[in-house]
């Protein structure tokens, strides 16, 4: 079965760090290109970050500086490091896989993750 399974949310004060991890199974995940999306409570879903098979990275200007996406090919994983954390960034924090990397930067994804929620609050 193909899937992705995301893991590493939570609860964590302004100014604080989290990492989440998105597992592939089922499908080879280094071959496609995966994201980060997140959708918070009566908002549109955005794109987060992005990186290609070949390892072309870009980020909404909102995070640049501030989250880091990996891959880790070896473990068939894509990883999200966020650091200095907003309210803002609260949001349920999906993953996504296309094997067109232009296709995911529009949104469309062949698989998502089921999301992990991410709330940022003092």
């Amino acid at each position: 079965q193909v899937q992705l399974v995301e893991s590493g949310g939570g609860l964590v004060q302004p100014g604080g760090s989290l990492r989440l991890s998105c597992t592939g199974s089922g499908f080879t995940l280094n071959t496609y290109a995966a994201g980060w999306f997140r959708q918070a409570p009566g908002k549109e879903r955005e794109g987060v970050a992005y990186i290609s098979a070949t390892g072309i990275i870009t980020y909404v200007d909102s995070v640049k500086g501030r989250f880091t996406i990996h891959r880790d090919n070896a473990k068939n994983t894509v990883s999200l490091h966020m650091n200095s954390l907003k309210p803002e960034d609260t949001a349920v924090y999906y993953c996504a896989a296309h094997w067109r990397f232009s296709a995911l930067q529009m949104g469309a994804a062949t698989t998502w993750g089921q999301g992990t929620q991410v709330t940022v609050s003092s």
